[in-house]
């Protein structure tokens, strides 16, 4: 295959995965954006999502498309609720302080995962796509006689990989529409700006925290959703994308939900492309340097507001 389709499928696998990073990205930096709260029990949350969504449609068995579509809504709730759960059981008894949550969310990590290993098991287990139809993609080519397009061989995607970057442009817009058009979204953004001026507004803070710790463990699952029929349902998969999910966060600016997204799809292009090109490696080691150069040049990120 010549170099410009083989850049295209690339190019495809990257927005895939620029996808799910997106939606993993998010909800991490949702939690901060709010709570100011470092979750490092994030890919855990992740990896939830995951192997409920293989509990789900092995429990419901039949038609891949029924059980996956049960899954992507039992899953996501499901660990919503769960997240929220540890908010108060966890981080409200030790008041949100910066440094005892980092700690307590560490050994969130650590339940999580090996309560997860001594029910799941330590093999992979995989999640049938609900459809997986085989795609031609065109190719197309300035020439002499105008613009051609032909079709080379090799050159496909399949429509489940399709109906994830569309399910995730659709979350993110629906998203925006939760946080700037709704009064929950008023509210999330008063208690951002400051908690204690909310709060003696009548705003409840520590059912918001709740309720936004929630949602970033459930963004988190419901891109582990869409990723497993690609991927397969694993304990550990969860260590990739909590360190994908902080540089993004890093480079985009912490508690900036545009710099997520627009770092998320630069990390998540690159790593796709890179890898296809390259080894996953070297794109976490370019990642990596990215990080550095930020941190450097930008401290706040590109999006990040500087402190006051």
């Amino acid at each position: 295959m010549e170099f410009g389709p083989h850049l295209l499928l690339a190019t495809l696998e990257g927005l895939v995965q620029a996808s799910v990073l997106t939606l993993t990205a998010l909800g991490l930096s949702l939690v901060f954006g709010v709570m100011r709260v470092v979750n490092v029990a994030h890919g855990e949350f992740y990896m939830l999502g995951a192997v409920l969504a293989w509990f789900v449609t092995s429990m419901i068995g039949g038609s891949a498309a029924i059980g996956f579509m049960a899954a992507l809504i039992i899953a996501p709730l499901l660990v919503g609720l769960l997240a929220a759960l540890a908010d108060w059981l966890v981080l409200r008894r030790i008041d949100y302080d910066p440094e005892r949550t980092i700690v307590a969310t560490i050994g969130l990590l650590y339940i999580i995962q090996q309560v997860t290993l001594m029910t799941y098991g330590p093999d992979a287990h995989p999640v049938a796509p609900p459809f997986n139809t085989r795609l031609a993609l065109p190719w197309f080519e300035f020439t002499d006689g105008g613009l051609s397009m032909y079709w080379p061989w090799g050159l496909s995607t399949t429509s489940y990989k399709l109906f994830v970057i569309a399910a995730a442009i659709v979350t993110l817009l629906a998203l925006w529409m939760l946080m700037a058009k709704s009064k929950l979204g008023l509210i999330l953004r008063a208690t951002q700006l400051d908690g204690e001026t909310a709060q003696a507004f009548g705003i409840p803070v520590e059912k918001v925290y709740a309720l936004v710790f929630g949602m970033g463990a459930a963004l988190a699952a419901l891109g582990a959703v869409l990723v497993v029929p690609i991927q397969q349902a694993h304990y550990l998969m969860g260590d990739d994308p909590l360190l994908l999910s902080f540089i993004v966060v890093i480079i985009g600016g912490l508690g900036s939900l545009r710099g997520t997204v627009v770092a998320a799809i630069l990390i998540g292009m690159s790593d796709g492309i890179i890898s296809v090109f390259f080894t996953p490696t070297l794109a976490k080691i370019l990642a990596t340097l990215l990080v550095a150069m930020v941190l450097v040049y930008r401290p706040n990120g590109l999006f990040g507001a500087k402190p006051a």
